[in-house]
């Protein structure tokens, strides 16, 4: 579990590139072959972090709808 926190620390701080009104899924954060490396069940597991954490902190980055295929969008809320 230790790596997927890692990884949640990297997507976390990658967030802090983006600018108020984007959005994003949470692969967005990692380059391709970065992302396609983390296997199924850490990916799934990350996105579950990802969601607590951002869910925990008051406003600055919010989830908005799923896409068709299943993956949580999240909008930045915060000014830079």
């Amino acid at each position: 579990m230790s790596a997927v926190n890692v990884l949640l620390d990297i997507a976390l701080r990658e967030t802090d590139n983006l600018n108020r009104g984007e959005t994003f899924l949470l692969k967005d954060l990692f380059k391709g072959y970065e992302w396609n490396r983390i296997s199924r069940s850490n990916r799934l597991l990350l996105g579950t972090l990802f969601l607590n954490s951002v869910s925990s902190k008051e406003g600055d980055i919010c989830a908005i709808e799923k896409t068709s295929s299943g993956q949580q969008k999240y909008r930045i809320n915060r000014d830079q």
